[in-house]
């Protein structure tokens, strides 16, 4: 009926207004808060199907944040390729985490490292790590060493010196700089590594690269009869290609889901 129509009343309008008023008055404000934001976390709008494949399949993965750990005299663009892999697949938070250039022992950039998953995840929040040569010695460090297990569930090391590096024995011993002793393979932080690790609960997953003059794919491996771990050599690349190579990301993003990746001929 037309507002111009002598019978027309405005009444049953202004009533149901008064009712969602009074009814949005009512409700506590934690309870608004949850009806008009938006969870973005698990947000199927503007996604790619692969990203929305993963969420819904596992939202939980999709969600966890991913933190990358860069190694000695780096930063973050040595995970330019996998950083934008991980984010296509569905990784909602992909995280760099950046060393200090002076990180004066693995101990020290432990410690930062654990300082970036609380800050990142909160005091109980669970992280992957995927890490590049000396940042997954830190991030090994980390979880066998100071109970950094409890939030890490999956640790991906790419070329790391987990048993030492050769290198370091060129650098000469007077000179006052303790993280190049420590990847020696005859160090006591090597040593101490090696100690047993029964209460150790992270996955550990060790790529070497079989061309690697930095970090020998024998050095690059974790054997360790308490951890979980899976080694994988990677032939034709090198310490830096390791972390850039496309058949990496895939076989990395098959360990995080749970899928079937291709097959890396290491032969």
């Amino acid at each position: 009926m037309a507002e111009s129509d002598p019978g027309w009343s405005p009444a049953p309008q202004r009533d149901r207004s008064r009712t969602i008023t009074a009814g949005l008055l009512a409700t506590p404000a934690g309870a608004l808060r949850r009806l008009t934001q938006r969870d973005e976390g698990y947000s199927l709008g503007g996604l790619a199907p692969l990203q929305r494949g993963l969420l819904v399949r596992s939202p939980d993965t999709a969600t966890t944040p991913v933190l990358l750990v860069h190694g000695l005299v780096d930063n973050r663009s040595v995970f330019a390729r996998l950083h934008r892999h991980l984010r296509r697949r569905g990784f909602r938070r992909v995280v760099p985490v950046q060393l200090p250039l002076r990180t004066t022992s693995v101990q020290d950039g432990a410690r930062v490292l654990a300082e970036a998953v609380t800050r990142i995840a909160g005091p109980d929040g669970q992280v992957t790590i995927i890490a590049h040569s000396l940042g997954g010695l830190i991030a090994r460090y980390y979880v066998q060493r100071m109970g950094g297990d409890r939030q890490v569930g999956t640790l991906i090391t790419l070329a790391s010196p987990h048993g030492g590096t050769r290198l370091a024995e060129l650098v000469p011993r007077a000179l006052p700089y303790p993280l190049l002793r420590q990847l020696r393979p005859d160090s006591p932080l090597i040593a101490e590594l090696a100690e047993p690790a029964p209460d150790c609960h992270t996955r550990i997953f060790a790529v070497a690269a079989a061309l690697d003059t930095v970090v020998r794919p024998g050095s690059a491996v974790v054997d360790h009869p308490d951890l979980d771990a899976v080694n994988l050599v990677v032939p034709g690349l090198g310490h830096h290609s390791l972390a850039f190579s496309g058949t990496v990301a895939h076989q990395v993003t098959a360990w995080l889901t749970g899928s079937t990746p291709n097959p890396i001929d290491t032969a």
